[in-house]
């Protein structure tokens, strides 16, 4: 790859990585192009470079969020070499999880508008689903049945949690659905 063309392929990667953010933090319909090309220290005119439409550009950013959240979920998980389900758990369901939705999972985020996107985009959060599950079906060594049953009840409850407890005004109420939750599907054991 030549030097503009690698060049071309960072700008492109940073634009996304900002544009990842921001779909996390604001939603799919918010980021606009001339915001995000400003904070990747572009012009609007250079976005067309790198993006065929906004749509492009934000179903790409969605699916790059989206996969972004596996890897923290296997260090999340490899925190308790004891419990790997408990260490999952207990970072999914803390409130420095709850208080960054920039950086958080984008399955919480991006529920919603991705049962009214386009297909494309239902695919990608369909394949990040997947990957947890089996992720989490995973923790307890064989994967059975139960495991993928107690797999989809747990992360179930992960997204649900967070999504609620950013949702609610009362601060205590945010923090009691997050330990609460954690706390009895530990005891699921």
């Amino acid at each position: 790859m030549g030097h503009s063309q690698a060049e071309k392929a960072a700008t492109r990667e940073r634009v996304l990585r900002i544009a990842s953010r921001k779909v996390r933090s604001e939603g799919l319909n918010r980021p606009g192009i001339a915001d995000l090309m400003k904070e990747a220290g572009l012009t609007h005119g250079g976005f067309y470079k790198h993006f065929a439409s906004r749509d492009d550009l934000i179903t790409q950013a969605a699916a790059t969020a989206l996969a972004d959240g596996t890897a923290k979920m296997e260090r999340s998980a490899r925190k308790n070499d004891q419990d790997p389900r408990a260490g999952l758990i207990d970072a999914y369901l803390a409130a420095r999880h709850r208080d960054a939705p920039a950086t958080g999972c984008a399955l919480v985020t991006l529920g919603a508008a991705t049962g009214r996107g386009e297909q494309e985009l239902k695919e990608a959060y369909e394949k990040q689903v997947r990957t947890y599950l089996d992720l989490i079906a995973g923790l307890g060594g064989e994967v059975t049945d139960d495991a993928r049953a107690e797999a989809m009840l747990t992360l179930s409850a992960l997204v649900g949690a967070v999504l609620m407890s950013r949702a609610v005004a009362d601060e205590n109420l945010s923090d009691e659905l997050l330990n609460t939750v954690a706390e009895r599907l530990k005891k699921q054991d």
